[in-house]
């Protein structure tokens, strides 16, 4: 099982450091918001993460392919993000008009019950988490012989690495508080918002047209074969 381990731990690096909308709304929470409040969020798309990896092993993998390819499945998903974005975008702009003096709100228990919420939802709703996890069974499941003591390991330690890179991730982005303005406050959300409308457009795209998005993709692999990889999973954490 060590070795299980050892060879969870460079993905679950890899999952950390990939460009999605929980990365950039992960680093936002923890500037704006502190510590803890990342934290909830983190844990909230850990859970998405978790129940997704549930239904992947549990399910057939004819199944799971049928669904993660569902073009219904990526329009839904990517137009809750656009909408999302949209919203978040007017709302900030409308706070940023009554605001003058910049203040770090103290959260309640409700408060970071609801981060957690906004995690596992924005982590939930985008279904290519759910193939990229029924990849990883597929691909090393069977090198484990699908023992489930052994994948409870491998993909724990994947998880729990993930985890351990976003504390660090969260301390840093931390250290920007002390640094913000109202007017930078609303900058930083207004260019997440704006990243996510660019992802939830990009997911719809893979509803509608699969195909020109793949040649597209195509394309770039042939000149920068790692920025392929990025696209293709992007969308995760």
């Amino acid at each position: 099982m060590f070795q299980d381990i050892l060879a969870a731990i460079p993905l679950g690096f890899f999952l950390a450091f990939l460009l999605g909308p929980v990365f950039f709304v992960l680093l936002e929470t923890a500037a704006i918001k502190g510590f803890r409040a990342a934290i909830s969020f983190d844990l909230g798309v850990i859970c998405a993460d978790i129940i997704f990896l549930l239904i992947a092993y549990l399910s057939t993998t004819k199944l799971l392919n049928r669904i993660k390819d569902d073009p219904a499945l990526f329009i839904f998903g990517g137009g809750i993000l656009v909408t999302y974005g949209i919203i978040q975008f007017v709302q900030n702009r409308r706070v940023l008009e009554h605001e003058e003096v910049p203040e770090i709100q103290k959260l309640n228990k409700r408060d970071y019950l609801g981060l957690a919420a906004k995690g596992f939802l924005l982590n939930f709703i985008n279904i290519g988490v759910l193939g990229f996890w029924l990849g990883l069974i597929i691909i090393f499941g069977p090198q484990m012989e699908m023992e489930t003591d052994r994948m409870v390991v491998f993909f724990s330690s994947i998880l729990g690495t993930y985890f351990i890179i976003d504390i660090f991730k969260i301390l840093a982005a931390k250290k920007l508080n002390r640094k913000l303005t109202p007017n930078r406050i609303y900058n930083v959300k207004k260019v997440i918002s704006i990243i996510l409308v660019i992802f939830g457009v990009f997911l719809i795209a893979q509803g509608l047209v699969p195909d020109e998005l793949t040649q597209l993709q195509d394309q770039i692999d042939s000149i920068t074969p790692e920025s392929g990889a990025y696209i293709q999973y992007f969308e995760q954490e």
